[in-house]
Formats: C-alpha cells, structure tokens, sequence
C-alpha cells in the first residue's frame, strides 16, 4: 500500500508506513461499491426483521420436533430451556446426517441426542456481512440470534437471499 502521507510503497497489509509511520489501517478498510455491499457491511441482521424462533426444550421427543418443523415451514428449531437460553439447534441437517438411516427408533429419543449443542450465533446488532461470514464459513443454512445466551430470533440464507433481492430490486 502506498503512504498517502509520504509516497512510500509498503507491504500488504502493513499497518503502519514504513517511513513515516503513518497509520495505515484506516486505508486497508474495504469500501462499498453499491447498495448491496453497503447494506451488508453497515446493516444490523435485525434489518432482515428476524420472526421470534420456534422453540423447543431438550427432552422434546424428535417426532415432535418434526412435525413442529412441517407445521411452522421452518428448517430449524431452537431447542432453548425454560428460561429461554439457547442449548442447541436441530435443522434438516441433523436429520439427515444424525438420524436418516442410522436410527430405527427415534421418534420417542429426545431431541437432544441428536441436536447441534452450542450453536454459532450473531447478535441484532451484528453486521450482515458477519452473520453471512458465519453460515458460509461454517457450512450453515440458519443461525440463531441471540440477546446474551437467550434466543431471541434466527436468520437464514433464504432471509440473506430476499433481502438481496429486494436491493436489487430498487435499482
């Protein structure tokens, strides 16, 4: 990166100029191009207007668990105890990979067997661009939004893609 200050041409990623050493770190900064990078890097994911999750407890039997899933059109439940803090997640995911063909008698099992425990989540006040870093990097297709350890909504990609959509919309 070139000092504006001094003209220096300094590595990459260099947070400080080598000459003057001017700080370097504001310039390295990435800068929105259009309305979607700018809603993505300034908007908050409440911006997508997260609905309240569905929720259900640990001991909750995975036959529940699904037709709860059918009833609410959702690909996830939260699965949070009676004060509301998250304990896990059970999406489409875990069904298929955890259950599908591996287990014979699982509609009366808890859900907790079979569960994510200990999900990644985003705050209200997360960026998009994290919360869309965090589904990508970890392979996920909902994340759980939570106010300290207390559930409070989920966002997924489906959400993300709307979203988008609707900014490309009011060009």
């Amino acid at each position: 990166m070139i000092c504006p200050s001094c003209g220096v041409d300094n590595l990459p990623g260099s947070e400080e100029c080598s000459n003057c050493q001017l700080s370097l770190a504001p310039l390295d900064r990435p800068v929105a191009q259009n309305r979607v990078e700018r809603s993505l890097m300034e908007d908050p994911v409440s911006a997508l207007k997260p609905n309240a999750p569905v929720t259900l407890p640990p001991d909750a039997p995975v036959r529940e668990v699904i037709a709860t899933m059918l009833d609410h059109n959702c690909g996830s439940i939260l699965i949070v105890d009676g004060t509301g803090t998250l304990l896990g997640i059970f999406s489409e995911r875990d069904l298929l990979q955890k259950i599908a063909g591996v287990h014979d008698a699982y509609a009366e099992a808890p859900v907790s067997r079979f569960m994510t425990a200990k999900p990644e989540t985003v705050s209200a006040t997360d960026t998009l661009a994290f919360a869309l870093h965090k589904m990508d990097s970890g392979g996920y297709r909902h994340i759980p939004i939570v106010t300290g350890d207390k559930a409070t909504g989920i966002i997924s990609v489906r959400d993300m893609l709307r979203h988008i959509t609707r900014l490309c919309k009011e060009y």
